[in-house]
């Protein structure tokens, strides 16, 4: 089933002698359960698009339909409200709330939708993510390896259509990089999760059921395997 699809999305900033063509026309798409990783030099575009498809900032061209729903074709109260219910968001810093324990932050995105928790899933979550002895600890207790899994149970916790990670490991050392991505692999399995990830790290990126390289604004698809041919 095809998940997402991205149409000659094009973003462009400035005008004139400083126009830049952060991103041009990439077009691709997802399939349900499919985990892909979007590979490129600082600079390149890759966030860009990563913004875009979440619909946390506007093309200057384009679309991006999410189970055939046109994102800007919403109004930004109807694309937060999507947005909330049908994406998840890993960033490189964490964003806990630091009042807040493992639990608590797990299911904030809930709270904030005016759902109640579901005890089992949280359960779920907690015991997937090795958190089940920390549940009552505050972000300030944790290492950093263990916050990004919080931060990726909080992703996990609405069910979304589309979890979007940007550059999840690039604030852990390595084994912590390897723990967080192979949770990411795991999630994509277990629950069939469509995952996106920005990387710098090719190593990381091989891990990937397939890749796509943006270059100076440019999306090139890398397809399955693509870790025999990243260079």
């Amino acid at each position: 089933m095809q998940l997402l699809k991205v149409q000659n999305l094009s973003k462009v900033y400035g005008q004139g002698e400083s126009q830049v063509n952060a991103l041009q026309n990439a077009t691709f798409s997802m399939e349900k359960g499919e985990f892909a990783a979007v590979v490129g030099e600082s600079g390149s575009g890759k966030s860009t698009l990563l913004h875009l498809v979440g619909g946390l900032d506007t093309p200057t061209e384009g679309k991006v339909l999410l189970d055939n729903m046109d994102l800007f074709a919403l109004n930004e109260k109807e694309r937060t409200i999507f947005r909330r219910r049908n994406i998840g968001f890993i960033f490189q810093s964490f964003h806990l709330i630091e009042e807040l324990d493992v639990e608590q932050n797990i299911a904030f995105p809930l709270l904030l939708d005016h759902q109640k928790p579901d005890r089992e899933r949280i359960e779920e979550l907690l015991a997937l993510l090795g958190l089940s002895e920390r549940r009552k600890h505050l972000p300030s207790q944790l290492s950093g390896g263990q916050q990004q899994r919080v931060a990726i149970g909080r992703a996990l916790v609405m069910q979304p259509m589309l979890i979007l990670a940007d550059e999840p490991t690039g604030n852990l050392d390595s084994k912590s990089s390897r723990d967080v991505m192979n949770l990411l692999v795991q999630a994509s399995r277990h629950y069939k999760q469509t995952i996106l990830m920005i990387t710098h790290n090719d190593n990381l990126a091989s891990d990937a059921d397939r890749v796509l390289r943006v270059t100076d604004g440019h999306l090139k698809d890398m397809g399955g395997k693509a870790h025999e041919k990243l260079s």
